[in-house]
């Protein structure tokens, strides 16, 4: 198993973090252009789910699997977006998005007055303290190429 990369929105589609662990294959497109596209992409993702489940659910879009990586979604109630890239064999990465938000997102972003919510993060804490909790996921494992 293994983390490829992760994107942190706000509710209206601000990209407010990136970083990626152990992604092999780039885009080809800017890091703006790619944020715009998983974005969209969600969206779309959310508004077809809402819309066709046979069932009244609750939590709506949570993940979605191909034949070469599994993207795992996780949405606060104040609309903050945080999307995992992994391997298609990665297990509990929901549980890794709500420590992420609860344990560091939290705890290094919200209750630091420095933080502005509305503008990406810089904060040098949070990206060690998520790049610690990452490394020590069972998700996480490093691929040397």
């Amino acid at each position: 198993m293994t983390v490829h990369n992760l994107y942190i929105f706000d509710r209206y589609g601000t990209l407010l973090y990136y970083s990626e662990w152990n992604r092999l294959k780039q885009s080809g497109i800017t890091r703006e252009e790619e944020a715009k596209l998983m974005y969209g992409m969600l969206y779309s993702l959310k508004s077809f789910v809402g819309k066709i489940s046979p069932l009244d659910t609750k939590e709506g879009f949570l993940y979605y699997k191909t034949s070469k990586y599994a993207l795992h979604y996780f949405e606060t109630p104040s609309g903050l977006k945080f999307i995992l890239n992994t391997d298609t064999s990665a297990q509990n990465a929901r549980e890794l998005l709500q420590q992420i938000y609860s344990q560091i997102y939290v705890e290094y972003v919200v209750k630091n007055p420095a933080c502005s919510l509305k503008e990406p993060i810089k904060s040098e804490l949070f990206k060690s303290k998520l790049d610690a909790l990452i490394k020590q996921s069972p998700v996480f494992i490093s691929r040397t190429v």
